[in-house]
């Protein structure tokens, strides 16, 4: 049986990224509780990123434009079990080899994660996952940076973006 996304068992952290309790989703964005999640930068063999629009009823920055598939990590869920997971939801991706790059911390006034970035090599085509993801395309790098300051974007995803650029992992 389906359960709907609030009331998903998920992950709680402490600051330094250690498991110290599973609630439900709504518990944990309404707390504003610290949370792991994963993020999957989808690049196809041009070297062009995949970006996708959230729905308007995603629970946090609903219609946003996002540049990593992904999502919370449940209860009794590893960060590579749920990346892959969360991958063949919401793309249909399954399969695919995934890069582990770096964890890092973020947050905001509605959100708290801990978040592994992970990156993933593929061309498409995609089944996205009606419930999670509007639409989707590929676009150069530099081209998801320059729309992200005419249209709103995840600030998480951006942040990781931008450090994946420094790093000189992309």
């Amino acid at each position: 049986i389906m359960t709907s996304p609030a009331e998903e068992i998920v992950r709680i952290v402490d600051a330094d990224n250690r498991e110290i309790a599973a609630v439900s989703r709504r518990i944990m964005r309404d707390q504003k509780l610290i949370h792991q999640a994963t993020y999957i930068l989808v690049l196809n063999r041009a070297g062009e990123l995949f970006i996708q629009k959230r729905t308007m009823t995603k629970d946090i920055y609903p219609g946003y434009w996002e540049v990593a598939a992904g999502g919370v990590v449940q209860a009794g869920e590893d960060y590579e079990t749920s990346a892959r997971r969360e991958l063949e939801e919401e793309l249909g991706i399954r399969g695919v080899a995934l890069r582990p790059c770096f964890d890092q911390f973020y947050e905001d006034q509605d959100n708290r994660v801990w978040g592994r970035i992970f990156l993933c090599t593929h061309d498409g085509p995609f089944v996205l996952q009606e419930e999670e993801v509007a639409c989707g395309r590929f676009v150069g790098i530099d081209r998801a940076l320059r729309l992200s300051h005419q249209e709103p974007f995840t600030p998480d995803g951006i942040k990781v973006l931008e450090r994946l650029l420094e790093e000189a992992e992309i």
